[in-house]
């Protein structure tokens, strides 16, 4: 299948689309290093830069061993809501913009669609900036000819649209509970242990977030359909997940403050998660794809006790 089959349908408020790029068919390739893996699409979201709980040197690893002709950010990319209330934006969160830009350059076609934490950025949609267009949400098409919508989903968190003061309490708290959560990890790697997340795990373990969950995925994908699309991705909740409901694909490519995940769809067509809480050492191998799955406590939501 060519290039052409699969460009992005952007929609922003003047609906233009991404300047084409030479993309070659597939099976077209140049031979490429052993050690990165090549994808159709890599879809990444709520990286919050600018906020000490971004994994930036896990994401940047991620991106030298994982490149795509399609990379689509997912929203909550630079957080404005921490950047106001001071600056913080060390050398590997500007190393991260770099390399975004750097795949922009070299021809891979590169849309960001804006979140919540980022909104100030809706203000430019339409616009193309360094080879990235801005758009407020986007089509991809899979190498099978399904159409996923590729939004953020902060429009279906009814604390986001109806209040706001509590998002920033709630916003807070997570804060907290991110700073807790680097200092197990410290504690867990002086012992020679990964990198685990203990907000993950609470947030799985507490009725009303699974709940919150279960709504956030069931409005996505009734508005999905409502639009006449086979599938949804997303970000905003930080949840990797691709799962199908009634009949409707539901993918949520994760975060890059806790979960380490990103959605890919593979040369073959296929969609995976893959986590990524290692930074590999030069020459080291990348791990093989059953070890780049998401832990246990991103199981269905529908599987989680809500007792």
């Amino acid at each position: 299948m060519q290039a052409s089959a699969w460009q992005p349908v952007l929609r922003g408020t003047d609906a233009a689309a991404v300047p084409a790029r030479a993309v070659g068919a597939y099976g077209q390739a140049a031979p490429r290093d052993e050690g990165t893996r090549h994808h159709r699409a890599i879809f990444i979201s709520d990286t919050h830069l600018g906020t000490r709980g971004c994994k930036a040197q896990h994401l940047l690893d991620f991106l030298r061993h994982h490149e795509s002709d399609m990379l689509y950010l997912v929203g909550d990319v630079i957080d404005g809501w921490a950047l106001r209330n001071g600056f913080y934006w060390p050398q590997s969160h500007n190393d991260v913009v770099q390399k975004v830009l750097r795949r922009a350059r070299k021809g891979a076609r590169v849309v960001y669609v804006p979140g919540n934490h980022d909104e100030f950025a809706r203000q430019f949609v339409g616009l193309d900036f360094g080879g990235i267009a801005i758009r407020a949400e986007a089509e991809h098409r899979l190498l099978d000819g399904r159409r996923l919508w590729v939004v953020h989903g902060d429009f279906a968190d009814g604390v986001i649209q109806h209040a706001r003061w509590l998002a920033y309490v709630g916003d807070a708290l997570y804060d907290f509970a991110l700073w807790l959560n680097r200092h197990v990890n410290a504690a867990r790697a002086l012992l020679g242990m990964e990198y685990w997340s203990l907000s993950q795990y609470l947030k799985h373990k507490v009725k009303n977030a699974v709940n919150f969950i279960f709504n956030f995925e069931q409005v996505l994908a009734r508005e999905a359909r409502r639009r006449g699309y086979d599938g949804v991705v997303c970000g905003h909740i930080h949840r990797a997940e691709i799962r199908e409901i009634d009949g409707l694909l539901y993918c949520n490519d994760g975060d890059w403050v806790e979960s380490l995940t990103a959605l890919v769809e593979s040369r073959d067509g296929e969609l995976r998660i893959v986590h990524w809480p290692i930074v590999l050492k030069p020459g080291e191998a990348v791990p093989r794809w059953d070890e780049c799955e998401p832990p246990v406590e991103h199981a269905p939501a529908e599987a989680l006790s809500v007792a």
